[in-house]
């Protein structure tokens, strides 16, 4: 849990000074995966943050665990965020907002 508030903090303090359209993550962390409170937990620090006015795309490359709690979670705190799997339709959704699939 530090190490992803870490990394968000680091995330959200980065975006208000250079105010990016988006942001793309892609989480290589491997380890026990945050549950939905700890998600929420995480969102609820960044409310706020500047964050909610960028696109967000988390990319876990090494299978979701429980980040699509993240997901529900920001998209409830009113981010516009989404997870995925594979960084290339990260970047399509980052680039276009919608998938052929969405």
């Amino acid at each position: 849990m530090e190490a992803t508030v870490a990394y968000w903090r680091a995330i959200a303090e980065e975006s208000r000074r250079d105010r990016p359209d988006y942001v793309l993550l892609v989480d290589e962390l491997r380890g026990p995966a945050l549950g939905a409170a700890e998600w929420q937990s995480l969102v609820g620090t960044l409310l706020g943050s500047g964050l909610e006015s960028v696109r967000i795309a988390h990319v876990k490359p090494h299978g979701l665990d429980q980040v699509e709690h993240c997901e529900l979670s920001a998209r409830q705190a009113g981010f516009e965020a989404r997870v995925f799997v594979n960084e290339r339709l990260a970047r399509l959704w980052l680039l276009f907002g919608a998938l052929p699939a969405d």
